[in-house]
């Protein structure tokens, strides 16, 4: 080593004091992003309560080990609510607003002169993580919110065109750019390995990966785990997004970053055609209905460290808190000239009592309710007692004289009277019926051809009378009510892909 002049010591010693001197502050901001998580939402597709074992699945109980586990090592809400429907549902998770205010109304709003959400008219989650200094990604199904999910804010992204099932295919979008591949590729397993990838790179900054996985929407095809001879599609479809799950707080642990990073699974709607059985008792309505079938997903939450483990918390959570929750923990500012219609449940999180929400909404097109812990009120006037949901939804007479009743009612249309979800955007009755019909001819040209073999090129058919996730249903459904039951909430039918 040769000797330095005074110059080039004096040089070096200057750059070694500003060395020094600069992780003052970048120590700070470094400590400053350290206390903003990262954080993935991993949401399933048409999986209820009903679904997964944590929540007293009947038949899937043996079937959900990672996701039991991360509520066994976290926090899991009892009463977490979507829309019925999966393009309302992710609309209210990227705007943090309720579909009468965006216009996410239904899985057709977003079709030719339809009311459906623009990014442009809205402040999307995605990029009000960047501005808080996130690097955001989305990776799995996206089509029905419309434009892209760079337009929406995502900085990478890789989907397909398709709202429903998108499995073993050759072709996929990777930011924009249409991507072939020479032999079928099971798309979840490569939106898994995109979305690692992003963490993987961005390790080392906040970052934002949404995770809007296909399963277990229909097709119901077989999983790459799936035996030969598998006699239940559906239960590999539901053991296989689990397996995913597993994967993602595998890697995060792998990464070691499992102390800053949070980690959410839930679902977009209620369970496809009918509801399982939760200790014996089937689950009242199911997806694209405006019963608790409907609307009540499951939610769980861990962040090593922060949460507390093996929580179980009664508190009302809907769509829109997750905005206002990520911008909590992001000490991210939300623009004024919106009104938005979260709550953040950040304080919960962090293992403190916060101030959980009174009540939450729920809106499929032209139908809509509010619900506390025990009633529920819909737009036409109809109160129900849900002292025993999600089993019963009691009604509740018109000319009752129950105190407690009147004063749920009363309480319940001073938030409707509030909302005005009337006077917001909507669609015809007329348009609604139009988007029946082609989701009844959608559903009809899907349908399987008479002595079609249920195993061509991968197709291998469902167990007969096993539950099936295939074409949505066009709800409100039409679920004939527990006895007793009097009128329907909304029953009216909504279009949707």
């Amino acid at each position: 080593m040769g000797t330095w002049s005074r110059r080039e010591w004096l040089k070096a010693a200057g750059l070694g004091a500003a060395a020094l001197a600069a992780p003052r502050w970048a120590r700070a901001a470094e400590a400053a992003n350290k206390k903003k998580p990262n954080i993935i939402f991993f949401l399933s597709d048409d999986v209820g309560i009903d679904d997964i074992g944590c929540y007293g699945s009947d038949t899937y109980k043996n079937l959900t080990p990672r996701i039991d586990a991360l509520a066994k090592k976290g926090i899991r809400f009892e009463t977490c609510y979507c829309a019925p429907l999966c393009g309302p549902t992710r609309c209210e998770f990227n705007t943090g607003r309720y579909a009468f205010r965006t216009g996410g109304l239904t899985n057709g709003a977003w079709g030719a002169k339809g009311p459906g959400a623009k990014s442009a008219d809205e402040f999307p989650i995605a990029k009000m993580l960047k501005q808080a200094g996130y690097a955001t990604c989305s990776s799995g199904k996206w089509r029905q919110i419309g434009e892209t999910p760079g337009d929406w804010g995502y900085d990478e992204w890789l989907t397909d065109p398709k709202a429903g099932g998108w499995y073993w295919q050759k072709n996929y979008t990777k930011n924009g750019e249409e991507v072939e591949t020479p032999e079928e590729v099971y798309m979840p397993d490569m939106a898994h390995e995109f979305a690692m990838d992003f963490v993987k790179r961005h390790r080392d900054e906040p970052f934002f990966v949404y995770y809007p996985t296909h399963l277990v929407h229909g097709p119901i095809l077989r999983t790459p785990d799936s035996a030969p001879d598998s006699k239940d599609l559906y239960a590999d479809n539901v053991a296989y997004m689990d397996k995913l799950l597993g994967k993602v707080v595998d890697e995060i642990e792998k990464l070691g970053l499992s102390e800053n990073t949070l980690i959410i699974f839930t679902g977009d709607n209620g369970t496809a055609k009918k509801s399982g059985t939760i200790g014996g008792r089937e689950v009242h309505g199911a997806k694209g209905s405006m019963w608790e079938g409907g609307a009540h997903v499951p939610f769980v939450a861990r962040w090593k460290g922060t949460t507390p483990e093996g929580k179980v918390l009664p508190d009302l959570l809907d769509f829109t808190d997750m905005y206002a929750t990520f911008a909590d923990l992001a000490g991210a500012k939300m623009p004024e000239k919106l009104t938005f219609d979260g709550h953040s449940f950040a304080p919960q999180l962090r293992g403190k009592p916060g101030t959980p929400r009174e009540w939450i909404f729920v809106q499929l097109g032209r139908h809509w309710y509010v619900r506390e812990k025990d009633w529920k009120l819909n737009e036409a006037g109809d109160l129900f007692n849900m002292k025993d949901a999600p089993f019963v939804e009691e009604p509740v007479p018109a000319d009752t004289k129950d105190e407690k009743a009147l004063a749920a009612r009363k309480r319940l249309q001073a938030v409707l009277d509030r909302l005005n979800p009337a006077g917001g955007k909507t669609i015809s009755a007329e348009a609604e019926a139009e988007e029946r019909k082609r989701a009844a001819q959608r559903r009809k040209a899907a349908a399987p051809k008479a002595g079609a073999k249920g195993a061509e090129a991968g197709k291998a058919a469902p167990k007969a009378g096993a539950k099936k996730a295939g074409a949505e249903k066009a709800g409100p459904e039409k679920a004939a009510p527990k006895k007793g039951a009097g009128k329907k909430a909304g029953a009216k039918k909504a279009a949707e892909e």
